[in-house]
């Protein structure tokens, strides 16, 4: 403490646990200055995961279809992950058939960009499958 008057600085205490404690001598207001611009720069570099969605009809054409298709390789290519579902409305429900066979050829289609959460799973009036980004390495 007498060594951090002399200097005219702050004895701020790092490592309270420790048996003795750790301090050091610094400026106070600098060493927050540091530590608050330390944490916004490890929260700039974190990865943030974008979730896409890709909504079907349970008719859907080949053309909406492959459309559709392309816009889910670029969203995984950027590393997002995609979200797709079949919205089955009013007395569409009768062709959960045919939404879960669309999922499933999506799902086949898109083995060279990302792989399937799980399997369709239907939700109320949606059939919900959840896709994410294959590793660099893979």
């Amino acid at each position: 403490m007498r060594l951090a008057d002399e200097m005219e600085l702050d004895l701020v205490e790092i490592v309270p646990n420790s048996d003795p404690a750790v301090c050091r001598i610094v400026d106070y207001q600098k060493f927050l200055y540091q530590k608050k611009r330390k944490e916004k720069e490890q929260k700039a570099n974190s990865a943030k995961m974008v979730v896409k969605e890709i909504r079907f009809g349970p008719q859907t054409d080949d053309h909406d279809y492959n459309f559709k298709l392309r816009h889910a390789q670029t969203f995984l290519k950027e590393g997002n992950k995609v979200k797709a579902y079949v919205f089955f409305k009013g007395r569409s429900i009768l062709f959960q058939q045919q939404g879960e066979e669309l999922l499933a050829r999506f799902i086949k289609d898109l083995e060279d960009y990302g792989k399937a959460v799980s399997t369709p799973l239907l939700e109320g009036k949606r059939m919900i499958v959840n896709l994410v980004p294959k590793k660099e390495g893979k």
